[in-house]
């Protein structure tokens, strides 16, 4: 507790639990999201390198959630249907995360703020994009390293995804079952990326394990209201309200 309370203040720690908590009722409920979230919302008061340490083992451990609840088999079956899009996701996680240590606090901030406003704006307008059978395999490999870029700087790669499952016309019923493993897969390859980087270190993990329950408990809370609400306008509040966070990152990353 000392190792924690010397890296952040009790305030700061209830701060960043209630976003966690909210977070993690997001992605229970939609699917994804949860990074986005704590990104945009942590970063308000807290530096953004040890926001991106955070969030990994809460991350980790809720995608593994995902995945047991959509079924291992069903798990096991998605991974080889979209076997080229996990591993390239894997793969670009890897290596992006290495250059994440070298990234001044404003220019993180203002990535991140681009990245989520560009990502939340693409999905409030509806953008579509269609990929036909025949340029599946293509499509798979541009997208997968583009999902793995993202989701090594920032750690969210949901959003890129849902795009990805959607152009390919993936079944809704289907879609919780991929997205839990290409999430899970991609989380289990930035808590590797980041011990190599340096970012998730003794001094960080304290804070990381810390965020784990409220974590949890919001996934809890999101399985609980998943059935009982509509989704469709559950998710647009969602991405108004990351889209304007967005949009606060990108101005204090130029203002400093």
């Amino acid at each position: 507790m000392d190792a924690l309370f010397s890296l952040i203040s009790p305030e700061l720690l209830a701060f960043a639990f209630v976003v966690t908590v909210i977070a993690g009722t997001v992605k229970g409920a939609i699917g994804f999201a949860m990074p986005l979230i704590m990104i945009s919302g942590l970063s308000i008061l807290i530096d953004p390198k040890l926001v991106v340490a955070g969030i990994i083992l809460p991350i980790v451990l809720t995608n593994i959630l995902q995945v047991t609840k959509g079924g291992l088999k069903n798990a096991w079956d998605a991974l080889m249907e979209y076997r080229t899009y996990v591993i390239l996701v894997c793969i670009m996680i890897l290596i992006t995360s290495q250059f994440v240590a070298y990234v001044s606090a404003d220019m993180m901030l203002l990535g991140l703020g681009v990245i989520v406003t560009v990502l939340c704006a693409i999905q409030i307008a509806g953008v579509r994009v269609e990929i036909p059978p025949h340029r599946r395999k293509v499509g798979s490999v541009i997208a997968g390293i583009l999902s793995g870029i993202l989701g090594g700087f920032s750690g969210t790669w949901g959003p890129t995804t849902v795009l990805y499952l959607v152009a390919v016309d993936t079944p809704k019923a289907k879609q919780f079952s991929v997205q839990g493993v290409v999430y899970g897969a991609g989380a289990v390859m930035l808590l590797i990326g980041h011990l190599k980087s340096g970012i998730l270190n003794a001094q960080t993990v304290p804070f990381s394990l810390a965020l784990i329950p409220p974590g949890v408990l919001g996934m809890w809370i999101g399985f609980k209201i998943h059935d009982r609400i509509d989704q469709v306008l559950f998710r647009k509040a969602t991405l108004w309200v990351l889209l304007i966070a967005g949009i606060n990152l990108v101005r204090r990353g130029i203002m400093g």
